[in-house]
């Protein structure tokens, strides 16, 4: 049997696709703005892994807004970076924030 097709036309108007306004940058914006923490500016961009790994750990034991414990909030908050703002990262850049998470167990007791 070969499926039927349907003889009724589609009420609904023909939908036209409109240029949108870029949204490729949502991810900057919400690492600038975080509800959770409030970052040192520029803070992924320093090259050393343990003052990366230091200015989160104080943002996050500062941070009255978060909703879990101050190393959950700091670990989310770097790898958030790593896998969505630093998509393009160079692969030393991404070494360096690597390193940064060893520190930030490390500053916290967990490795």
């Amino acid at each position: 049997m070969t499926p039927r097709k349907s003889t009724r036309k589609s009420t609904r108007p023909a939908v036209r696709k409109t240029p949108r306004k870029s949204t490729r940058r949502w991810s900057a914006r919400v690492t600038r703005t975080s509800d959770a923490l409030d970052l040192d500016q520029g803070v992924f961009t320093w090259k050393d892994p343990k003052r990366i790994a230091g200015s989160l750990k104080r943002s996050a034991e500062r941070s009255k807004r978060r909703k879990a414990d101050p190393y959950r909030s700091a670990l989310s908050m770097l790898v958030f970076y790593l896998n969505r703002a630093g998509k393009n990262l160079p692969a030393a850049r991404r070494r360096t924030l690597q390193r940064a998470k060893d520190e930030l167990r490390r500053a916290f007791g967990r490795a």
